[in-house]
């Protein structure tokens, strides 16, 4: 009987391990495509915890089930149970299982971090010498010694991208980005605390008033990607998203080009049009949105 009862818990972990290693796959799916060398990282975490946390959840909802279904008392049985002592070696298992566990997250989430080069909370310079071919074999790629830099101005309610061009400045309300290229944006604000945010590349950067922030990534998907505000930032903040666009080098190049020789004018910003609108009917007190920006290119 008591072999039994191990054969069976053995095959019932072995289920439950099966279903946590397809549901961790499954998580993948979750998630945009993955545009970036980072987001592999992160879903390779996320997908890891996923199996865990399947494992976990099944086994407790699985004890508790069977003990509610075959263990429960007599239908008029309103005796108190047995009173048992404290069992020293169930005591060390149960402690031990847990702390291993969070070690091992634990280590395995500070190495995907490093992989990313993310320093810390209070170390708000992000650096990067991470090389994506060493983590996975599409990303093999994204390995460059040329970092693209970028100028990002936040402000209340829209973003600004600056381009150097060889030639000159380029500006755009929309961000194009060289693919396989390692990028640094240099992130600024010019009013409160702004959230740099694209699901597609898995990264986030709060942008902090009064200092600039070095944030890098290395784009591998070509496409056209969201990026959003991830902060409130005020009245009009779900207002603040534009494109996001990784092309090929070549075409990095040509669209730069474009946009050095065409004429700045005023971009179309939603916040400001809004507000202009909302002026016209009431006077309820509000933050004034920043002045739309003029750029070379809009979208």
């Amino acid at each position: 009987m008591k072999l039994r009862t191990i054969l069976t818990l053995v095959g019932v972990a072995i289920a439950i391990a099966l279903i946590s290693l397809w549901m961790g796959q499954a998580a993948y799916t979750w998630f945009p495509p993955q545009a970036s060398a980072e987001s592999i990282l992160v879903d390779n975490l996320f997908s890891f915890l996923v199996t865990l946390g399947t494992f976990i959840f099944l086994g407790v909802v699985g004890t508790l089930t069977y003990s509610i279904l075959f263990q429960r008392a007599g239908k008029y049985d309103y005796s108190d149970g047995p009173h048992i002592e404290g069992n020293v070696k169930l005591e060390i298992i149960w402690t031990a299982i847990p702390f291993v566990l969070v070690i091992w997250i634990a280590a395995y989430s500070y190495q995907i971090y490093d992989r990313m080069s993310i320093l810390g909370p209070m170390e708000h310079d992000h650096h990067g010498s991470m090389m994506a071919e060493a983590h996975a074999d599409e990303v093999s790629e994204a390995k460059s010694e040329e970092v693209e830099q970028i100028q990002v101005l936040a402000r209340q309610w829209s973003w600004e991208f600056h381009y150097s061009n060889g030639t000159g400045e380029v500006s755009s309300t929309e961000l194009h980005l060289p693919n396989n290229r390692r990028i640094k944006l240099v992130l600024h604000s010019e009013d409160v605390l702004h959230g740099l945010y694209i699901p597609a590349f898995r990264v986030k950067q709060d942008v902090i008033p009064g200092r600039d922030i070095d944030f890098e990534f290395t784009p591998i998907r070509e496409g056209k990607y969201r990026l959003r505000d991830s902060q409130y930032s005020g009245t009009y903040f779900a207002a603040m998203q534009t494109d996001v666009v990784v092309e090929s080098p070549e075409t990095f190049q040509k669209w730069l080009a474009d946009a050095s020789i065409a004429t700045p004018v005023t971009a179309y910003n939603r916040a400001s049009n809004e507000y202009a609108k909302r002026a016209n009917t009431n006077n309820w007190a509000t933050v004034i949105p920043a002045a739309p920006p003029v750029v070379n290119y809009s979208n």
